[in-house]
């Protein structure tokens, strides 16, 4: 109960002055409260509507739209003018919320100034044999009241398995190294193998210059960004979960 309201119900016995020098109200505040009960009655009725429209809306979303993709659905349906601002208010007053995206974090960072390496698999994402084309990804893996982590993996193109694969709180050459060599203790001698990467400076592969040869192995590149469907595009974030 607000103080309007308890001074409307008691005014008969204490008096309205009374009741609002004790609350601290202007009695031209109560009068006007008094005056616009029956828009006020009539505004809360046709928002309970809108609660309404706005929880089957959420519904049928499973729970996944906020408030701006809520106003465009009840825009469409017609009824009510409604903007995103008061749908937020009745939303944030009936205790409905959308799904918020994660920040994507990005984990490919180009290197401008190094001479681009060339793509050895042609875009070719099959291998006739085991231990011919290996294929890198990073995935960053956000933890919970801690700093994230970050997975590499070495995927096989022949066989589609993980061959090797490191986490660390860091995207910097080391991470991939280990991964590559994770890949060379599981797989033997690595003499002959295609590794193939996007353009990502962080993990080394594109400085030909620093490049670890672990065993042989060729760098392939092709600026594929490994969402890419014909390759085992995500891979790293398959195995994270």
């Amino acid at each position: 109960m607000n103080r309007y309201q308890f001074v409307d119900d008691h005014q008969r016995r204490h008096g309205v002055k009374r009741l609002c020098d004790i609350l601290g109200l202007a009695r031209s505040s109560f009068y006007y409260w008094r005056r616009t009960a029956s828009a006020r009655a009539a505004r809360q009725t046709v928002e309970a509507g809108i609660a309404a429209r706005i929880r089957k809306v959420h519904q049928d979303s499973d729970g996944t739209y906020g408030a701006p993709r809520i106003t465009a659905e009840l825009r469409d349906e017609g009824g009510p003018v409604v903007n995103h601002k008061r749908v937020a208010r009745i939303m944030r007053s009936i205790g409905l919320e959308g799904v918020r995206l994660r920040r994507r974090h990005r984990t490919t960072v180009a290197d401008q100034t190094a001479a681009k390496a060339p793509d050895l698999i042609g875009r070719d994402f099959t291998a006739a044999a085991v231990n011919r084309k290996y294929v890198g990804d990073i995935t960053y893996l956000p933890v919970s009241g801690a700093k994230p982590l970050y997975l590499a993996t070495v995927i096989d193109l022949a066989s589609r398995r993980l061959a090797g694969w490191a986490i660390a709180d860091h995207m910097r050459t080391e991470l991939v190294i280990d991964a590559l060599t994770a890949a060379e203790r599981t797989r033997g001698n690595l003499t002959g193998v295609i590794m193939h990467t996007d353009h990502g400076s962080q993990g080394g592969f594109n400085w030909s210059s620093q490049h670890p040869d672990l065993g042989g192995v060729r760098r392939g590149y092709g600026g594929l960004e490994f969402e890419d469907q014909r390759c085992p595009g995500g891979a790293a974030s398959a195995v994270a979960r």
